[in-house]
């Protein structure tokens, strides 16, 4: 079992999720059990599925937790976009939104990827950290050839 608070990619998640909250509650009242309550859910959903995949015993199970991480952010890409196209984040707002979750992205796609052995433990906080690429295209799954 590990510290999923000392993970770098559940720290910089955890951060996003607070500004996920400050942002919307600029949100109308007609929102509050739309798309603010969506997007918080969204937001929400990949450090605590990060957080339940540490107490997992097996990298796999890790992995597993990793992927509903990537599918909750790919969730909160489409509802930033949603509420940047009705004008309820500004544009400067969404971009700065955008690029984090990218950069959380890019991490959780770098861990899910990383070669391990069958009954290895969930990475150490280190590996998290996972350096900035200078890819002009967002390109968070590799896809494989058949």
């Amino acid at each position: 079992m590990q510290d999923f608070r000392k993970l770098k990619v559940w720290q910089k998640r955890h951060s996003l999720v607070l500004r996920i909250y400050n942002a919307t509650c600029t949100f109308p009242d007609s929102e509050r059990y739309g798309l603010t309550s969506q997007m918080r859910r969204a937001a929400a959903s990949v450090p605590a599925n990060i957080a339940e995949g540490c107490t997992r015993s097996g990298r796999m199970e890790f992995r597993q937790f990793l992927y509903i991480s990537a599918g909750s952010a790919s969730e909160l890409d489409y509802l930033l976009l949603l509420g940047r196209d009705l004008r309820l984040l500004a544009e400067k707002q969404y971009e700065a939104l955008y690029s984090s979750l990218y950069e959380v992205r890019r991490m959780l796609t770098a861990l899910i990827e990383r070669p391990s052995a069958s009954n290895a433990k969930p990475p150490s906080p280190d590996a998290c950290n996972i350096a900035q690429s200078s890819h002009p295209h967002p390109v968070f799954f590799s896809q494989t050839k058949n």
